[in-house]
């Protein structure tokens, strides 16, 4: 008698409430799997926004460059019309900017004021003149960077003016507030604090020349110490120390003694002690003269805000304003395009012979073993490797971009190498055995049949490979690419600088101008990389074979 088809094979009934419960189980994991896979994905996306999001309000500000419209008269007495190469064209810029402040006489303020254009302004002008002779003698309006502090300004990157105290200053002034020493007396803030007049700094007999600026600190801080405060000497104003000494000159007896006195406060605390924070002019500019130009420039509408094409056009520079990517872009190119002309065919013959022709062996087994550890091998070994070989041995030219791809390639061949063999096992055994049943050579077999199915997917990791070693910073710093390249010129043999490197450099300055080009910068490298993966995409996608 058969089994009904409401009986499984071993007679348990599908129909029943333990099965049921079984397949409610089972969907109850799919659905936790899917959603796991989901919260993954979107942990991802959610860390690549915060990344990307970071970068984007940090760098935008350096893909816009804060210049001026200056009308510049090139004066045929500062350029020659024959030699324009020699004229004086810091002279002429600075005689156009300084006719915008025509009421400005002091010559210690036009110094400062000259410091709002950049000083490689100049140049500019210069390459301008070279590039268009004929306008010598005439009046031309040319587009010049300012510098640095008043393109974060305009950019409103940093403030004109800061907090004149610290966090912990107004928390050391607020705790004196608490303890009830500060007041108001005569217009004054004061705090009040004994003093013990020392007779071993203020001797009796020669009043006039006591340390009355060290009796002030000593019981300033004894005083403090006892109320549990770090002492601040800030707090007490520049003409403490001679008030303290009116004061003892007008009653010598004191001394020796405690006296209870009012010290006044500088001025930074009395206008915080009367509800305001107090302000500083911002450090990176010289005077509020400065300000006031500057200011005066932005009514006039003589400022404008174009797309910073100098950032990809320009070389390096010591002048953020000024600084560009366009050597390390050049330096990547070539580095890259070296990289890919050893990689890429001793890695495909490399994978090849392995894959195809290679006896099964132990010294096969070996190679493949360690081809497979190279490939996770961190990049840093590779850069000693191009350091003690390269340079070392073969003596090629340090920060040269021939030392830099054939560093890389050695990182790369065994990505290439893996990428060759995985996409040579995934052709069907079929295309083998049809070519060699019609009389095909092995040979043939592999380059006229095999290779070219093959070619999408060792393209596609070939490519990884090289994003990959686009991005890669330690090998490159180990043979000196980070070298200071003012000029996008030169060949595989001279002197450069690629992305990673670059953004290295830029991120160790100290300038403020450069923390939004380091960002800009980054932002440009992961440009190409998602450039370069999206061209792998395309070729997997185009010519890849379904079997």
């Amino acid at each position: 008698m058969s089994n009904t088809p409401a009986q499984s094979a071993r007679g348990a009934a599908w129909g029943s409430e333990e099965q049921k419960r079984r397949i409610r189980r089972r969907y109850r994991t799919d659905r936790r799997l899917r959603l796991y896979g989901i919260l993954a994905i979107s942990a991802a996306i959610a860390l690549l926004a915060v990344l990307i999001a970071s970068l984007v309000r940090t760098g935008y500000t350096a893909f816009v460059q804060t210049k001026i419209e200056l009308a510049v008269p090139l004066d045929t007495r500062y350029i020659d019309p024959a030699k324009p190469e020699t004229g004086r064209y810091r002279v002429v810029v600075r005689n156009a900017f300084r006719a915008l402040f025509p009421d400005i006489r002091s010559r210690a303020q036009l110094r400062q004021i000259d410091k709002i254009l950049s000083s490689e302004a100049r140049f500019i002008v210069r390459d301008y003149v070279l590039a268009h002779p004929d306008q010598v003698g005439k009046t031309v309006t040319l587009l010049l960077p300012l510098s640095d502090p008043f393109d974060q300004l305009h950019k409103k990157v940093i403030p004109a003016r800061i907090p004149a105290l610290s966090d912990d200053q107004i928390r050391f002034f607020q705790a004196l507030m608490e303890r009830e020493i500060v007041a108001q007396d005569s217009g004054r803030t004061v705090i009040e604090i004994d003093i013990h007049v020392n007779p071993a700094l203020v001797q009796p007999g020669d009043l006039e020349n006591g340390n009355y600026g060290a009796v002030l600190k000593d019981s300033f801080r004894s005083q403090m110490t006892k109320l549990g405060l770090r002492p601040l000497e800030s707090v007490l104003a520049p003409d403490a120390a001679q008030l303290l000494k009116a004061h003892v000159e007008a009653r010598p007896d004191v001394i020796g003694r405690h006296v209870r006195m009012k010290i006044p406060v500088s001025e930074n605390y009395d206008t915080l002690f009367k509800g305001s924070i107090p302000m500083q002019l911002n450090p990176r500019f010289a005077s509020l003269e400065q300000i006031k130009a500057y200011e005066s420039l932005v009514e006039r509408g003589l400022l404008r805000m174009p797309f910073n094409w100098e950032l990809f056009l320009n070389a390096d520079s010591r002048f953020p304003e000024r600084a560009g990517l366009a050597g390390a872009i050049k330096g990547s190119f070539y580095t890259l395009l070296i990289c890919f002309l050893i990689s890429f065919p001793v890695g495909i013959a490399a994978g090849i012979y392995l894959e195809e022709f290679a006896p099964a062996n132990r010294l096969t087994n070996l190679i493949e073993v360690n081809i497979n550890n190279l490939a996770a091998v961190p990049s840093v070994v590779f850069g000693l490797l191009g350091l003690a070989v390269f340079l070392g041995f073969f003596g090629l030219p340090r920060s040269a971009p021939l030392v830099g791809g054939m560093t890389l390639s050695l990182m790369t061949l065994p990505t290439i190498i893996i990428a060759t063999r995985a996409a040579l096992k995934g052709v069907p055994p079929s295309i083998r055995e049809a070519a060699l049943a019609v009389g095909a050579s092995k040979h043939q077999v592999m380059l006229h049949h095999v290779l070219p199915l093959a070619l999408p997917g060792i393209l596609t990791g070939t490519i990884i490979g090289l994003a990959q070693a686009l991005g890669e910073t330690a090998p490159l710093l180990l043979i000196g690419m980070n070298a200071f390249i003012t000029s996008a010129s030169g060949g595989i043999l001279d002197p450069a600088t690629a992305l990673p490197t670059q953004i290295y450099s830029w991120a160790d300055s100290p300038e403020r101008g450069f923390v939004s080009r380091t960002s800009a910068a980054i932002l440009v490298l992961l440009g190409f990389l998602v450039l370069m993966n999206a061209v792998a995409i395309f070729f997997r996608q185009r010519f890849e074979r379904k079997w």
